[in-house]
């Protein structure tokens, strides 16, 4: 979906693609047709966005055969589809039953993970649309903190500037600007947009033309960030905003209490990692790796609410006891897109959530699935035509 800025520039939203499980490019041309389309048609709209996700061995079948990509660009063409973002994140297997710490490796200190970012790149540039010159590539936050320390920081880094060098070229080739942004999330070596600022900064950081950060709006209200404080601090920094990546986390705001515990134990699942977080009367930011282990007696302070790395539906509020942080969310998106200009063009609705919710929020049909991405793309819509943005056939 595209949105005029009253800047006169065009901010674009789409949806991740995530949220399907194919590793292979037989699967993610199944999902155009099988759920991007009709999410399309329930908007009815004749055109959407999709911030599409390549796994590993769909990238490098595309790579491998300029044929392949021909056959993408017509299979999005068709469905009325069209791609200015890809999630860079997640390499493989994210469809798995187990993901948890899988999702972070490799991580940027190994080859492959800068191969693979390339790839990307450059599957984007041949990606976008005739009358689109910029991209934007989403990646992990360096590394999971565990097992990283300084000499692979600084392999990391040498890789991001290697991947600048590449970017700049690639643009030089095909006339196709792409940027790449880390997404600070819980639990990463890059966490916050503080430690985003130290890491893209000083000496040994990457070219801030190419290489920024993707602000995600969950991971956002999890760190408990206030959203003023953190766009005022990349932007003050010379960090670009390239993407954001709009999503709501879980948010218990009396965690001691019995039936709040048993509330948030219906979202502790095995696939996905759900980082929580508190804060202490003294304001220092106290976590567990995982949901479960939070609710583990003892393991988090019960003084203050909890956040949970959980991407919740936007669209419709949770039950009480429990909230979602779509305040967080709204906030962010104003500082981002509600000023003169637009401190970042290109905005994903990023709910990968959706089969790891209870039984009784999951959607159990590609029907119930469409219907409820559809639903968050219009809450967002709406969202910005309410921050003065005007959307675009």
């Amino acid at each position: 979906m595209r949105f005029r800025h009253p800047d006169g520039s065009t901010v674009h939203l789409a949806y991740c693609t995530n949220v399907h499980a194919a590793e292979q490019l037989d699967g993610v041309l199944r999902q155009l047709t099988e759920y991007a389309e009709p999410v399309r048609r329930r908007l009815h709209r004749d055109r959407l966005g999709i911030g599409l996700w390549l796994a590993r061995d769909a990238a490098r079948a595309l790579t491998d055969d300029p044929a392949a990509v021909r056959r993408l660009r017509g299979g999005l063409d068709r469905a009325g589809l069209e791609v200015v973002t890809l999630n860079g994140f997640p390499y493989q297997g994210f469809g798995d039953e187990h993901v948890k710490y899988r999702v972070y490796r490799p991580d940027w200190s190994d080859d492959a993970r800068l191969d693979h970012t390339t790839d990307l790149a450059r599957l984007l540039a041949a990606l976008l649309p005739e009358d689109v010159r910029e991209g934007s590539v989403s990646t992990l936050p360096l590394a999971w903190r565990t097992g990283f320390g300084a000499e692979a920081r600084r392999r990391a880094l040498s890789r991001l500037h290697t991947l600048a060098a590449r970017l700049d070229a690639l643009e030089e080739l095909t006339g196709r600007s792409v940027r790449v942004g880390l997404e600070p999330e819980p639990g990463c070596t890059v966490e916050t947009t503080a430690d985003a600022v130290a890491a893209l900064t000083g000496e040994d950081a990457p070219p801030a033309h190419r290489i920024g950060v993707c602000l995600d709006t969950c991971h956002l209200a999890t760190a408990f960030e206030d959203p003023a404080a953190a766009v005022a601090r990349l932007t003050g920094a010379g960090l670009s905003v390239v993407k954001s990546q709009l999503s709501a986390a879980l948010h218990a705001e009396q965690p001691e209490r019995p039936e709040v515990r048993s509330a948030l134990a219906e979202f502790a699942e095995p696939r996905f990692l759900h980082q929580t977080r508190t804060l202490t009367p003294a304001g220092a930011l106290r976590g567990t790796d995982d949901l479960d282990r939070a609710l583990a007696p003892g393991a988090l302070p019960t003084g203050g609410p909890w956040r949970s790395h959980f991407h919740v539906p936007l669209h419709t509020p949770l039950a009480p006891p429990l909230a979602a942080t779509t305040p967080v969310l709204r906030e962010t998106l104003g500082h981002l897109v509600g000023g003169p200009a637009p401190l970042t063009r290109h905005l994903e609705v990023e709910t990968y959530t959706w089969q790891a919710l209870p039984p009784s929020l999951r959607p159990t049909t590609r029907a119930q699935l469409a219907d409820g991405l559809a639903a968050e793309l219009s809450w967002t819509r709406d969202l910005l035509i309410d921050l003065g943005l005007k959307e675009l056939p």
